[in-house]
């Protein structure tokens, strides 16, 4: 979740790891901590055995049907973000006390009608470690799926459930990079087949081409009329976004240019919002003085305390749990401005589903762009996606019972097979839709996974 603003501070940093040989595996239930009510496991599946890379989860099985219920994995970005400061703050079973060591049950959590886990991913994130990081796609994808395959075959009872893939902000990268290599490994018959079913990617970064051009319009021509920089700043932003494009396309073809337009594109067409001390993650409110712009003090707090480091099986080679590890972020400079929504293609003509929502007061990874690239896909689908209306989403809040409405939405049909394409604006929502707006995230999460209808 780190902005793009801070990564251009930092691009001198080193990533500093162990380089002792550790244990490929340690997987073990967690007690009294968070959801007592459900079974719950953590620890460390080893992807790299020869780079020692030890990837931790926290799981959480269904409290509905855990048997039959689908399979969940949560990738949060950044580059270099740990998924469990979203367990906490957004969609997982618990949320931190301001206190720091007390935990209270959300009763909007993921794991309502699905087993979930949360996975630092790559190496020096959260509590995973190792020896060597990762610093593209083809890397993290390769990892994962050596993740997955490790889990499945420890958790054989997961087997048959569907698998489903989320990733938030730089997860719209890994998000499809990580099932495209699933899918590629249940078609060659690779290691275990593994029961694929959908991808979701909320507020993500994923086809950078597109997404860019639409800056200027989400910093001055949103939907809640908010003109968050001057006219003069808005034209310049807008007169960049030609050579902005080129560069974002040669990074496409070549990857010594992606440093180049990674450079260029954020200094002229994110750095004039930074400027403004807005929060790029919602343009409704000031960003403060904490770098992340919100306060994760007591999640910080709760993960360092050696009870909880205990009960969650951390290894005494990780030190100190942060929730952005900025020398990890830096490692993703070449991969940034790469395009990752054509690995999804194959997947929807084959019947894979693909939901990509958005938050609509977010800047830095706003639905214009994630609406404009949706739009742009080539696939079978195109014109039946692109020929639907915006209809208004209704959800119903699963504590209250209130109908509540939660946005527009659009969905198209591949030509052959299942396969599936949504895209979904959610009312005032920022970059993190599940802690601004918990109720309609499980919503929209429950609707995906049931395949039914959003309208």
């Amino acid at each position: 979740m780190t902005s793009f603003f801070a990564l251009l501070a930092l691009v001198n940093a080193f990533l500093v790891v162990s380089a002792k040989p550790i244990h490929t595996l340690k997987d073990a239930p967690v007690e009294n901590l968070c959801d007592t009510s459900v079974k719950s496991l953590s620890g460390y599946f080893s992807v790299s055995e020869k780079l020692s890379k030890n990837y931790f989860f926290w799981f959480f099985e269904s409290r509905s049907n855990p048997k039959t219920d689908p399979l969940v994995i949560w990738l949060t970005g950044g580059p270099g973000c740990s998924s469990q400061l979203a367990l906490l703050v957004e969609n997982g079973p618990c949320s931190v006390n301001d206190d720091g060591l007390t935990t209270k049950s959300n009763p909007y959590s993921w794991n309502s009608n699905a087993n979930i886990m949360w996975v630092d991913q790559p190496s020096g994130v959260g509590y995973s470690y190792g020896i060597k990081n990762d610093h593209n796609q083809t890397e993290v994808a390769e990892d994962m799926y050596h993740f997955v395959q490790n889990f499945i075959k420890a958790h054989p009872e997961y087997a048959e459930n569907e698998l489903f893939v989320f990733g938030e902000s730089y997860g719209g990268h890994y998000a499809p990079a990580v099932s495209n290599r699933i899918f590629r490994g249940n078609k060659n018959k690779e290691g275990l087949h593994i029961n694929l079913a959908g991808v979701g990617v909320g507020n993500g970064l994923t086809d950078p081409v597109i997404q860019y051009q639409y800056y200027p319009a989400m910093a001055m021509n949103n939907s809640y009329g908010i003109k968050t920089v001057s006219e003069d700043a808005y034209a310049k932003m807008v007169d960049h976004v030609p050579t902005c494009t080129k560069m974002a396309e040669a990074c496409q073809m070549n990857v010594d240019a992606c440093q180049y337009a990674y450079t260029y594109c954020n200094l002229f067409l994110t750095t004039p919002y930074s400027k403004t001390g807005l929060n790029p993650y919602d343009i409704r409110r000031p960003c403060g003085e904490n770098p992340l712009c919100y306060d994760f003090t007591p999640v910080e707090t709760f993960l360092n305390a050696a009870s909880t480091r205990q009960a969650l099986h951390v290894s005494d080679e990780v030190k100190e749990w942060v929730s952005c590890n900025n020398a990890v972020n830096v490692m993703f400079v070449n991969d940034w401005m790469r395009d990752f929504q054509e690995d999804l293609v194959p997947m929807l003509e084959s019947g894979i589903r693909v939901m990509i929502y958005a938050g609509d007061v977010d800047f830095i990874c706003n639905w214009i762009g994630n609406k404009a690239w949706t739009q742009a896909l080539t696939w079978t689908g195109k014109s039946a996606f692109n020929g639907e209306a915006d209809m208004p989403w209704q959800y119903t809040d699963a504590q209250t019972n209130v109908q509540k409405q939660g946005g527009l939405v659009r969905t198209g049909n591949a030509k052959v097979g299942k396969g599936s394409l949504t895209f979904l604006q959610v009312f005032e929502a920022g970059h993190m839709v599940p802690m601004d707006q918990p109720a309609a995230a499980l919503a929209l999460l429950n609707t995906f996974l049931q395949n039914k209808p959003f309208y």
